[in-house]
């Protein structure tokens, strides 16, 4: 288990992040024990299987925070975790998503149903915007950028669980500054110990997790990995995906193959290799973003029995209504509300549940509501 800690006082640049600047002699209790550091992290091994754990981190003797963890277990049977995407805004509507995210882990925690993780869509943070209008000021290339609109939001979520990113163009220069990316690299703490724009993880004895990489931005030392049949990352995710044994495969990312709009179109043609080795290889579910509202895809044989879950209101929002354009682009349900989905895997099922703090309703192409959670079974 990784424990981190930052500030963006005096400065927000560098100050947060596995690179970050020491903020002074670094104290980690954890149960009782202690680890001293220079760093603004700490990895602590030892600990016993599906286990709480109280701990506090304090800087020059000073407590600066701390909270409560719990380990995975040795061998899972039942798996709940949250997914959230196009959320790093800043203003309102993310801050309400954040409140009732928070609001449902302790629910969920309560009935003995842990939350292990989140997993985000991409676009994890956005350039600040004046009058409504994005500008090209606070894209997300300084710590401080990430304080208001990650950092302080799931405050309360950060100090107990971990959250696996996928890469949103509007985290690189797709979108926005050249800047971006390093931060974003940095400021997350990845599987492997390592930065990386595409990694897997693991939920013992239960499910695999693949991220991937659909964007476009690159920076110094970063490429872009790309998409197609002989791309790097098409390679990792073949021999990846080809030796995981996992019951349930779940890959993420920003892009979507399938979208009835009504702004993006479909990334169909740059996505279609990953769906062809979804397809081949029992991948249950690919969760994405990009589009600012639901849709739920009906199945597709390219991609097996793979469904694909569009998410990508966890702060950002074009209401508009689809419903004239959902037959004809695989869209079996769609609704135009901010939200994050709680999904729980259990046996053969996997259970999805989109939440929001304003009455949401999902419809299917006649306009009538439909029911949840949404079912997934195993492939």
């Amino acid at each position: 288990m990784l424990i981190a800690w930052g500030t963006t006082e005096g400065g927000g640049r560098n100050t947060i992040g596995r690179g970050s600047k020491p903020m002074g002699n670094a104290v980690l209790r954890l149960n009782g024990d202690h680890a001293v550091t220079g760093r603004n992290w700490e990895e602590v091994g030892g600990l016993t299987p599906d286990t709480a754990y109280p701990y506090e981190v304090l800087i020059n003797g000073k407590r600066i925070g701390g909270g409560m963890v719990r380990t995975l277990p040795e061998r899972a049977t039942v798996l709940n975790f949250f997914v959230i995407g196009d959320y790093g805004t800043g203003d309102l509507n993310q801050l309400e998503v954040a409140k009732v995210m928070w609001r449902e882990y302790q629910r969920l925690d309560a009935a003995g149903k842990h939350v292990r993780f989140v997993i985000t869509n991409g676009d994890n943070i956005y350039a600040r915007k004046m009058f409504g209008v994005p500008t090209r000021r606070g894209t997300g290339n300084d710590d401080a950028h990430w304080e208001s609109r990650f950092f302080l939001p799931y405050k309360p979520l950060i100090e107990s669980i971990p959250f696996y990113p996928s890469l949103g163009n509007h985290d690189g220069n797709e979108s926005e500054s050249t800047r971006d990316l390093p931060v974003y690299l940095d400021n997350f703490f990845f599987p492997g110990n390592v930065p990386a724009r595409y990694y897997t993880f693991s939920v013992p004895g239960l499910a695999d997790f693949f991220a991937l990489d659909t964007t476009r931005s690159v920076a110094p030392n970063w490429p872009v990995p790309g998409f197609d049949v002989r791309s790097v990352q098409y390679q990792w995710l073949k021999k990846t995906l080809a030796a995981s044994s996992a019951p349930w495969k779940i890959a993420y990312g920003h892009h979507p193959p399938f979208t009835a709009g009504p702004n993006h179109p479909a990334s169909y043609n740059d996505l279609l290799p990953f769906m062809n080795l979804f397809r081949d290889n029992r991948v249950a579910a690919y969760f994405c973003g990009h589009e600012h509202n639901f849709q739920l895809a009906t199945p597709h044989p390219e991609m097996g029995k793979a469904i694909m879950i569009l998410s990508g209101a966890g702060g950002e929002l074009r209401a508009g209504d689809v419903r004239n354009r959902m037959k004809a682009s695989g869209i079996a349900a769609w609704a135009d509300t901010v939200h994050f989905l709680s999904v729980e895997i259990e046996g053969d099922e996997m259970r999805i549940t989109p939440i929001s703090p304003y009455p949401m309703q999902i419809k299917d192409p006649e306009g009538h509501e439909i029911p949840l959670p949404i079912l997934v079974r195993k492939p």
